[in-house]
């Protein structure tokens, strides 16, 4: 079945039980609009309904990224009360996604930043190129922050002392590192990856739903618990003037000068 709704560049298609979820935006490495977030969300509500899905997989179009982040020309009118609302979508979309019943893996090739890291995390499984760079610059780009619930699952998928250097220092995590760290269930080539996620899914789909769906909830529910509130932080970095000099830095295509307010 081919999903024909091109709005938001996300598209679905199922076949043989299993859902491919491609974002297509390649001329800006698949940066995330609000629309794209909107399809998103409303293809994650339409398979946790379909019982006929088995695997749910998750791929970037173009082969240069798998999503590079929220576009962030869309956060050229934001304060800090503006910040809070768009975390909140963030984390309500990842909710979804995760609250999937079913297996999810996320096909990753070359960029996997911000928002795109959050998505591969909240994925069950995650193949990845050589090529694959997952990241949050954020520190050296835009100068926003993520919602507790966003850095609670990256402590949970590659540990603190690596999400200390993706958020402190602005590094890049490559595909063996994430290999080894256990965030990469496999890297391959990438002419090899879409023969690689294939078997991944077959594999997934012929095992007992009931036990992988009942498992995926235990480990949502151990990674929900009492996360603490953290708007004011929110609040302070989106409504900070570092913020509005990292947008607009980013769009006048300027090294941001940051200056601490």
């Amino acid at each position: 079945m081919q999903d024909t709704d091109n709005k938001g560049q996300v598209h679905l298609a199922i076949e043989g039980g299993i859902a491919s979820v491609t974002f297509d935006r390649p001329a800006a490495r698949n940066a995330m609009t609000w629309a794209m977030y909107e399809r998103l969300r409303a293809i994650c509500e339409q398979l946790r309904e379909d019982r006929s899905v088995r695997v749910v997989r998750f791929q970037g179009a173009g082969g240069e990224a798998f999503v590079a982040g929220t576009d962030i020309a869309q956060f050229q009118d934001f304060d800090g009360e503006r910040g809070v609302e768009y975390e909140r979508q963030i984390d309500g979309t990842m909710q979804l996604l995760a609250g999937l019943p079913m297996p999810t893996v996320a096909v990753v090739e070359g960029w996997c930043i911000g928002g795109g890291l959050a998505i591969a995390s909240t994925c069950d499984f995650r193949i990845v190129t050589p090529a694959t760079k997952f990241g949050v610059p954020i520190a050296r780009t835009l100068g926003n922050c993520l919602s507790i619930a966003n850095v609670a699952g990256l402590v949970a998928a590659f540990g603190r002392p690596r999400v200390q250097r993706l958020l402190l220092l602005a590094d890049l995590v490559g595909a063996e590192e994430a290999q080894a760290c256990g965030y990469a269930l496999e890297v391959v080539p990438a002419e090899g990856i879409e023969a690689a996620a294939q078997k991944l899914c077959k594999k997934l789909a012929s095992l007992a739903p009931v036990t992988q769906q009942v498992s995926k909830e235990a480990l949502n529910r151990l990674l929900r618990h009492d996360l603490p509130e953290a708007e004011d932080l929110i609040r302070r970095t989106y409504g900070s003037l570092d913020f509005r000099e990292g947008v607009q830095a980013f769009v006048q295509k300027r090294p941001p000068v940051w200056q601490g307010r």
